[in-house]
């Protein structure tokens, strides 16, 4: 696996390379989620890149950017064992030479007022910044995303149409430990019996799911926020939402593609999901 740390090295190398690239984008911590991105990449391209840089322009709350987990040690282990050819390791100054005080900014309108966008403001903004310098350096044919972040895939997605980018977004299905809790580098900052609990937020999900044909989604809404406030969670919030658009839904609407998405803290470790409802 080839490491590099400078923008122009790694361009200079993916310029002799021949076919299509793939590109896994990560803040490190990885787990089989992120390895399942890039296996999907490395099927679909000719060359694999995926990145590991913790981006401080996407933390609205400096204590959340400090206590994220840094593993990169055993990163790089599990990206040589998966056959990744390339890791871009970049330093902060790298990706933001002049600081990320002097950030773009992107008009990624109603998606930076609701739900992420609302409880971490800022929030996105610093992932269009980190995510478009990314792909300038990149340069990838296609880019792979997961579910889990399913605000951000859409996010994502109006980038590449405000710089009229031809990259193709490959969204991925949400890997999920064996209690259903979507996989996530924020898991680690859990203790053992709260990873544990936090299988409630699979089980709320998948509840609303199997009783949306029966009752509306406001009240499967209060039953399961009280459900998980009842058990240590602290929910931001818990919404459905038009699955193509995110255009927020007061109740079920079978002819259209849904999504519940949830977001809710645990031991003080902020939590989201999400699941589809048909």
């Amino acid at each position: 696996m080839f490491i590099f740390k400078k923008i122009a090295d790694l361009k200079q190398f993916l310029e002799k390379q021949t076919g299509s690239v793939g590109f896994v984008p990560t803040m490190g911590a990885l787990h089989k989620g992120h390895l399942s991105l890039i296996e999907k990449a490395k099927q679909e391209n000719s060359l694999t890149v995926c990145s590991v840089f913790i981006n401080p322009a996407q933390f609205n709350d400096k204590k959340d950017f400090e206590k994220y987990p840094m593993t990169l040690s055993s990163d790089i282990d599990m990206l040589s064992q998966v056959g990744t050819e390339v890791l871009f390791l970049p330093a902060s100054d790298e990706i933001y030479p002049d600081g990320i005080g002097q950030l773009a900014g992107y008009d990624i309108g109603y998606l930076d007022t609701i739900l992420d966008g609302k409880f971490r403001p800022g929030h996105f903004n610093g992932v269009c910044n980190v995510v478009d310098r990314l792909l300038e350096a990149v340069k990838p044919s296609r880019l792979y995303m997961g579910e889990k972040d399913f605000q951000q895939c859409l996010v994502v997605r109006r980038l590449l149409e405000i710089k009229k980018s031809t990259i193709e977004l490959i969204t991925c299905p949400t890997r999920r430990e064996a209690n259903g809790l979507a996989m996530s580098s924020r898991n680690e900052l859990l203790s053992k019996s709260a990873r544990e609990k936090a299988s409630a937020i699979f089980y709320c999900l998948k509840s609303i799911r199997d009783e949306m044909a029966k009752t509306p989604f406001s009240s499967l809404q209060e039953r399961y926020i009280r459900y998980l406030d009842s058990n240590s969670f602290e929910t931001e919030y818990l919404l459905l939402a038009d699955a193509e658009t995110l255009d927020l839904l007061t109740d079920f609407a079978p002819s259209q593609k849904m999504v519940v998405l949830l977001a809710s803290r645990l031991e003080g470790v902020r939590l989201i999901d999400n699941l589809r409802m048909n």
